[in-house]
């Protein structure tokens, strides 16, 4: 009963706090009880303690805040480029799902540890998409050449006469045919053997009516002796689409089509072009 009583006289025993200012004002006194010190100091350092809390979580929450919008953002875009990768993949299954080459460029329509490190995932996907674009790039290079190249036959008939040097069936004398002429009725439909731009359309001396449709990669043909032209000059032309029909106009012995190949300014055997598919 003694000792708590002293404690209490102690706690509440009272204490002089004397300010003295360095200018000539009286000095000020202040009597507290020791509790009510004691209570104060507490009392700040709580407070103290809380503020510092606060603003160490306040740090913390915008340190959180930034790097979810960083890793928002990082989702965004990898969201769009795994859309880019599966619209790829889906293109390329259908193109590859194709059992020979032509049909390839004729489909072609034209991308651990436990742990998800996004620059790492970032890389390689971006690393994905390089080499679909490249994969993309080089199916469409190749299309390009596929539609510019003439294949088939212009028209459905017979071969009268090879490419090479011949006795001129007209004039009688040696010359050299440029081309292969297919013997057909007159009327028959003459169709283009690649994708391309009609560059003429109309008479020619000895070669009469002649279509000459301009294809790219260094590719061109021509179609002779033609009854009637279908087409005119800057026309844009599809692999066998009906640009002319045969006849028999300018220097002819008969119904037929005089079929020629050029490429890169020079005119070349049409016989392995005639025979591709």
């Amino acid at each position: 009963m003694y000792r708590p009583r002293m404690l209490l006289k102690r706690l509440f025993t009272p204490i002089t706090i004397l300010m003295v200012p360095h200018s000539r004002t009286k000095s000020v006194s202040i009597r507290l009880p020791l509790l009510a010190i004691a209570s104060s100091i507490l009392l700040f350092l709580l407070g103290a303690s809380l503020v510092f809390t606060m603003a160490i979580r306040a740090v913390e929450h915008q340190r959180m805040k930034e790097r979810l919008s960083y890793l928002s953002s990082q989702f965004l875009a990898m969201k769009d480029t795994m859309l880019s990768l599966r619209q790829s993949e889906r293109e390329f299954r259908k193109l590859f799902g194709v059992k020979s080459k032509t049909s390839v460029f004729e489909s072609a329509d034209l991308a651990d540890t436990g742990s998800l490190n996004m620059e790492i995932l970032r890389e390689q996907i971006e690393a994905s998409m390089r080499t679909v674009a490249e994969i993309r790039t080089y199916i469409t290079e190749q299309k390009d050449i596929y539609l510019a190249t003439p294949v088939g036959w212009p028209v459905a008939g017979r071969l009268s006469s090879p490419y090479g040097s011949r006795l001129h069936p007209v004039l009688a004398e040696p010359r050299f045919h440029t081309g292969v002429d297919i013997s057909v009725p007159p009327g028959s439909e003459v169709k283009a053997t690649a994708d391309g731009i009609v560059s003429f359309a109309g008479w020619a001396e000895n070669s009469g009516i002649v279509v000459v449709v301009e294809h790219g990669r260094g590719f061109s043909t021509a179609y002779a002796h033609s009854q009637k032209a279908l087409v005119r000059v800057g026309q844009r032309v599809a692999r066998g689409e009906t640009i002319a029909l045969s006849g028999s106009t300018g220097v002819s012995t008969g119904p037929h089509v005089h079929y020629e190949i050029w490429k890169n300014g020079r005119h070349t055997e049409p016989a392995g072009y005639l025979a591709r598919r």
